[in-house]
């Protein structure tokens, strides 16, 4: 066979090989048999080995799985993926309701969607072909599991069109898989899933993609991360645009005129979810007009446009068996119950906390009692109340000890707070906790080194602050329970890496009491150096929005410490960055430029730079680059092949430049 005639059939088989998948894994209607599937498979592998110049990335063999993977690379979203708000019960929805037709008008449309038990993706496409798949991780930053994401069958690895963009999906685990899976775990001696949910994260993280490729996982992709210049106004149209270029998305939403017939789905679906392949947790509803969700816009965590309602918690009945005590990193002490082992919505539940001595009296909960428990918002098990009736009069009383479990320091209650806390400063128990708060994702987020590695250096005196982390060497490291050569050398190149963060990363890490990572965000980008920070007044700390009065006294309070100033010293002698990395604020010097304060959409092709350069820099000029035009809109950059943007930006009689004026404008 000659390399022409090759070049044809693997084409072919490349198109039928993609219709037969896209019939049976999204449209859920198989033409062919499997036989006739594999067949068609194994032929293509064959031509593949024998003309090795025509296996592309795009080939359906690509799903097999490929090498096995060192780590997971770090990417960044092109947008950032939010979490959202949560709604529990029919006063939280109409609440929601009111927001959005007080903040868009009255005339408001809803999609609603079965919320998905998975794991959130996003998925980048350039001219049609698959090129990224990425965990959600803090929202802006996750890790690269394209190789993973390859082997889900509902993933076009081309799409029907040849688009560039990044739309996002919860990857799950069907039912029917994670019995299947389960049972052959337990059939070779290994601890079963405790949930589809788990069981979808753990294959997706899976370093070798064949593991991942026996797992059956699916998905349905839910959005677009940014409509860009495809004339797209509304969600739903969005989704239905999806559904052309070959994605899987859910097809029992409904767009819903009211909030009544949103909360008559919520309510259907309620009693309905057991029915289901899959499982869900909640439904999640969304403002339908793209222009209305502009106009509501976003917090720093969630869109103001959409909210999760989630289903009532299972609730189930068990013994409280004890009560254990924690001393966390600000010196709380937490009592824990220590429960009779019970199933509580899918997973296995041994712990529940409870939070604070007024909140034992209050419940008037004792050791030995019989206790109703539930998952708040499916997720973290709490006490609802004791079965007073079930007493037999061998239960006993709690009380709170007066002095710290772990180091014998008398306990105290702060003015105003309910928790007793441990203000020894040399605290065991804070220091560790403190070190693994420094280690976490949103913090340093240092890979491989978690709590029980933490506690195990800290056990062994190998690290008594987190300057220690940097001194670390592989000898230390390698005699590690569970740490073999190939783990220590990622555990090291992990903490290197760490070195580079940006400054709010290391702030947050620091743990200063009030400052979460959020405010620390906000003080790096203001003060840019640690060492600016490190001298801000008070009153310089109170004028930045969002700095009230307790953070700063806590923030003022902190650098007035003397082991604060050396112990960033030693961060900074290991070669930890000290500075601010992200986009700057807008400084005093363009203040007065015309970007400052303004929205601005950009449409069309530029010639003289790319969009993202375009974006970047009237970002640094103070201004908002947005996705789509409405009245709030301040002006449209307009390039070449311009489409419906510009037409709209006319209709509303929103200004409108071209490139060139664009070019001024940045250069002044």
């Amino acid at each position: 066979m000659d390399l022409q005639f090759a070049e044809k059939k693997v084409k072919d088989l490349h198109n039928l090989l993609n219709q037969y998948n896209y019939e049976y894994h999204v449209l859920d209607q198989p033409s062919v048999p499997d036989a006739e599937y594999d067949r068609l498979m194994r032929d293509l592998i064959e031509l593949e080995e024998q003309f090795p110049e025509l296996k592309t990335e795009d080939s359906p063999t690509q799903r097999v799985g490929g090498e096995i993977l060192d780590m997971f690379e770090k990417v960044e979203h092109q947008s950032q993926m939010l979490s959202l708000g949560n709604a529990f019960n029919e006063q939280d929805l109409r609440d929601f309701d009111r927001r959005v037709r007080q903040g868009a008008g009255e005339n408001v449309t809803y999609v609603c969607e079965l919320k998905i038990d998975g794991l959130a993706v996003s998925l980048r496409y350039e001219d049609g072909l698959f090129i990224l798949g990425a965990t959600r991780g803090d929202g802006s930053i996750g890790e690269n599991i394209t190789a993973n994401l390859k082997t889900i069958r509902s993933i076009p690895l081309r799409l029907k069109e040849n688009v560039t963009m990044e739309v996002r999906g919860e990857a799950f685990m069907p039912r029917r898989s994670f019995e299947k899976l389960n049972k052959a775990k337990e059939e070779n001696g290994e601890e079963p899933f405790a949930n589809p949910r788990n069981a979808a994260a753990g294959s997706l993280r899976q370093l070798d993609p064949r593991l991942a490729a026996k797992r059956n996982m699916d998905i349905f992709v839910y959005g677009i991360a940014n409509v860009g210049d495809t004339g797209i106004v509304s969600h739903s149209e969005g989704l239905n645009y999806l559904d052309s270029l070959g994605f899987k998305t859910n097809k029992e939403r409904k767009r819903c005129k009211s909030i009544e017939e949103v909360i008559d789905y919520v309510e259907g679906w309620t009693d309905k979810r057991p029915n289901l392949s899959y499982d869900i947790d909640g439904i999640v509803i969304k403002v339908d007009s793209m222009e209305s969700q502009e106009q509501l816009g976003t917090t720093a965590k969630s869109p103001r446009w959409a909210i999760a309602y989630k289903f009532p918690a299972e609730e189930v009945v068990t013994t409280l068996r004890d009560i254990e005590l924690s001393v966390g990193r600000t010196g709380v002490v937490t009592p824990t119950a220590l429960l009779e082992p019970v199933r509580v919505a899918g997973t296995t539940v041994q712990r529940a906390s409870l939070h604070n001595e007024d909140l034992i009296r209050e419940k008037d909960i004792k050791i030995g009692d019989q206790v109703v428990v539930k998952k708040a918002g499916d997720i973290i098990p709490e006490v609802v109340n004791v079965l007073a009736d079930r007493r037999t009069g061998e239960e006993q009383d709690f009380n709170m000890p007066t002095h710290c479990p772990e180091c014998e320091s008398e306990l105290v209650r702060l003015d105003g707070e309910v928790a007793l806390r441990c203000i020894n400063p040399k605290c065991p128990a804070q220091i560790r906790e403190g070190l693994i708060h420094f280690v976490s994702r949103n913090a340093m987020n240092i890979d491989g080194l978690g709590e029980k590695v933490i506690s195990q250096l800290f056990a062994e005196n190998l690290i008594k602050d987190v300057a220690d982390i940097y001194k670390l060497t592989y000898e230390q490291l390698i005699q590690l329970e569970r740490m073999g050569e190939k783990s220590v050398n990622n555990l090291i190149q992990a903490i290197e890496n760490s070195k580079g963060n940006s400054l709010e990363k290391l702030l947050f890490g620091l743990g200063v009491r009030h400052v979460g990572a959020k405010a620390a965000k906000t003080l790096s980008k203001e003060f840019g150096q640690m060492e600016a920070l490190e001298k801000a007044s008070r009153d310089e700390l109170t004028a930045i929005n969002e700095i009230g009065e307790k953070m700063a006294d806590s923030i003022v309070s902190f650098f007035e410490q003397e082991e604060a100033h050396e112990l960033i010293a030693e961060l900074k002698a290991a070669g930890v960055n000290m500075a601010y990395n992200g986009p700057k604020p807008v400084s005093a010097e363009n203040s007065d430029s015309f970007f400052a304060g303004k929205t601005v959409v950009l449409t069309g092709k530029l010639e003289m730079m790319s969009r993202n350069e375009a974006k970047e820099k009237v970002e640094a000029l103070g201004g908002k680059v947005s996705g789509s035009v409405s009245k709030k809109t301040d002006v449209v950059i307009a390039g070449e092949d311009a489409g419906s943007k510009l037409t709209k930006a006319q209709e509303l009689g929103v200004e409108v430049w071209n490139e060139e004026r664009l070019v001024e404008e940045l250069n002044k």
